[in-house]
């Protein structure tokens, strides 16, 4: 089988891990273009990571390069054109989450993927994670019983990565539509993606950006001239049709101790967290048992990226079923429109 011919579309800071899984995967792909509106970017980019060419067109790279597969790496706001554009080129698409700025964006990139029958495949990574591995064995096993609760927190006491990730006119929102994403969609996928049928969400901007010093990890690489309008902080009542009910918080910055990532999951048979490491609480024999599975069962951000990127490979080769479809990720967005719109309005918001 020829190797896939692979461009990259954006080059930052996210674009590094799919550039790492796809050489990690040399055997069976190669990147021979990438793509950014920066040209000094986009040509170091090329340079360090040895890609034979670089634009800063899109379209002209999609039609100067054969190219079979494209990874959308961009800010939000330019995912349904890039990828509308990939799949009208006849490329199979691995597009970045959140998969659009709302869900109208993103059933137009579903609608094109049918009409050209080309793969799009939605970058929920935490799909891909060992924890969320280990912890499918135990609710596929039986060992939950039914999920009928569930909480979800993405919190950074002094989080916000800057540049367009404060603006929303190319983010979309903030910590809600740019981590929360993350933990709506693990819990939902752990769940058997249930269907979202109602919400209730509030959002706060109460703290601003670059409010101390330190305890700043995460930053932006882009330039550009970017004001600073999204929530500080969002939280979330989200109701599914099998009963399930997940509360959901993430925050950009927050007057908490130290930044907070967990999943809480409870069943009719026990209980599950992923904190990072994975537990369970139950009885057996009249007794409360707390289990943690043998290993280091946290979430591993290596090979993390390399788990999301072979099975897009193995997709666009036929060998696999892409478990993070379109579908999920119009039906994210629907979440994400739904917060929103409650925390606007101030009532609860009906899905579907």
């Amino acid at each position: 089988m020829e190797k896939l011919r692979v461009a990259i579309i954006g080059t930052g800071g996210i674009s590094h891990c799919h550039m790492g899984g796809y050489k990690n995967f040399s055997d069976k792909c190669e990147v021979v273009a990438v793509c950014d509106i920066d040209e000094e970017k986009v040509k170091k980019y090329a340079e360090k990571y040895s890609v034979p060419a670089y634009y800063t067109d899109y379209n002209e790279m999609l039609a100067k390069e054969k190219i079979d597969a494209v990874s959308v790496c961009t800010w939000n706001a330019a995912h349904k054109g890039a990828t509308i554009a990939a799949l009208r080129a006849g490329c199979k698409v691995l597009c970045e989450k959140p998969m659009a700025m709302n869900t109208a964006e993103g059933e137009e990139m579903m609608a094109v993927s049918k009409e050209t029958g080309n793969l799009l495949m939605i970058g929920f990574v935490r799909r891909f994670g060992n924890d969320t591995e280990i912890m499918k064995k135990f609710i596929n096993g039986g060992t939950m019983g039914d999920l009928y609760y569930a909480k979800a927190t993405y919190l950074r006491r002094n989080g916000w990565p800057g540049g367009w990730f404060g603006d929303k006119r190319y983010a979309g929102g903030g910590p809600l539509i740019d981590l929360g994403v993350h933990v709506i969609d693990l819990v939902r996928y752990l769940a058997g993606n249930p269907k979202p049928v109602s919400v209730f969400g509030v959002t706060y901007n109460n703290l601003g950006p670059n409010r101390a010093s330190g305890g700043q990890d995460w930053v932006s690489s882009t330039k550009g001239d970017f004001v600073y309008d999204v929530e500080d902080f969002a939280s979330a009542m989200i109701k599914f049709d099998n009963g399930l009910t997940l509360q959901v918080e993430a925050s950009f910055n927050l007057n908490i101790k130290s930044d907070k990532g967990e999943i809480e999951l409870f069943g009719t048979k026990a209980g599950a967290k992923l904190d990072p490491q994975v537990e369970i609480f139950t009885d057996l024999n009249g007794m409360f048992v707390n289990t943690k599975p043998t290993g280091n069962t946290g979430l591993s951000m290596d090979g993390l990226f390399d788990g999301e990127i072979k099975h897009f490979i193995a997709c666009c080769q036929g060998e696999a079923e892409c478990i993070a479809t379109p579908e999920d990720g119009v039906t994210l967005m629907n979440i994400l429109d739904a917060i929103y719109e409650s925390a606007r309005t101030g009532h609860e918001v009906q899905i579907g």
